[in-house]
């Protein structure tokens, strides 16, 4: 068998698994949507158990060393501060949006972020722009205003989600630290705080968990899982297929969220939210179909 067309097929499957995760999580925090716990709980429960999860793999894998490389330069573990601060951000307001039913805004959000990316690119790195590319920055910021005008707002949830998820990717191209290490030092940044959060909510007498189901507490002690095993599927899929190929299986994500949106969680789509979505889509169509294109002459 050809080495490098098993290389590519591993790298498809990776991707695949990583994206389908990551679309599925409304339906991995479903059982703990009516169970009293805010998004706050939910976000600091995750960073804990996320922080001894990605330890304990980063133990395993004896890349101890990589860690302690990185707290020793400051201006690289000052870029990691901020870029724990974007991914908490952006893991806020996605657990916001599951637990209050927003779950198409997510959705939108992660479709419009690659787009974000492509702004970030051209605006920090000079990157060049194709036509389409244009084109589809274009219609996606026509399908927002299409969306916020008849709202009286901005589709928040959305641009939140992607403004903090494309500030995190910049953050970290700018950070030469493999997932695995990175991840770790962001969760081990953010695990002071989030220990303080959950013992002032003991104090108080608002800590929501010894109340909980065997399911809900087992969702909040594997979301350490969910969050650091896509994250190590998608480093070992870029390593092996082109961004260009990483980017159209990227869109499985927030396709299959907006399915679950619709269909389990029957959230209400109007024919004037569908228009504004409708213009998003064709950006997106607009950015594979240039990335395609492009292709060939990278």
């Amino acid at each position: 068998m050809d080495r490098s067309a098993d290389e590519y097929r591993q790298g498809v499957v990776c991707a695949l698994g990583c994206y389908l995760i990551w679309g599925l999580f409304p339906l991995y925090w479903f059982p703990i949507t009516d169970s009293g716990i805010g998004a706050d709980q939910i976000l600091a429960q995750r960073i804990c158990w996320s922080a001894v999860f990605a330890v304990l793999v980063l133990l395993w894998k004896q890349q101890g060393g990589a860690l302690r490389r990185v707290l020793g330069d400051f201006k690289l573990l000052t870029t990691f501060i901020f870029s724990s601060l974007a991914i908490t951000l952006n893991w806020l307001v996605y657990l916001w949006a599951i637990t209050h039913n927003h779950i198409l805004d997510a959705s939108l959000g992660y479709f419009i972020s690659p787009l974000v990316n492509v702004v970030f690119g051209r605006i920090f790195f000079g990157e060049t722009l194709n036509r389409y590319q244009r084109f589809s920055v274009l219609a996606a910021l026509t399908g927002i205003l299409w969306l916020a005008l008849p709202a009286g707002h901005l589709p928040w949830v959305s641009l939140l989600l992607a403004g903090s998820f494309g500030v995190y990717g910049l953050l970290r191209k700018l950070a030469p630290v493999d997932a695995l290490t990175g991840m770790t030092l962001e969760a081990l940044l953010m695990l002071p705080f989030a220990l303080v959060y959950l013992g002032y909510a003991a104090l108080q007498g608002t800590l929501v968990f010894a109340q909980l189901s065997g399911l809900q507490m087992s969702v909040l002690i594997g979301s350490g899982v969910v969050t650091v095993v896509p994250l190590l599927l998608f480093a070992a899929a870029a390593k092996r297929i082109s961004m260009g190929d990483l980017g159209m299986v990227q869109y499985l994500g927030p396709s299959l969220q907006f399915g679950l949106g619709l269909t389990l969680f029957g959230e209400a789509f109007s024919l004037q939210k569908f228009t504004g979505y409708a213009w998003v889509w064709l950006g997106v169509a607009l950015y594979i179909w240039g990335a395609v294109r492009d292709t060939p002459k990278r």
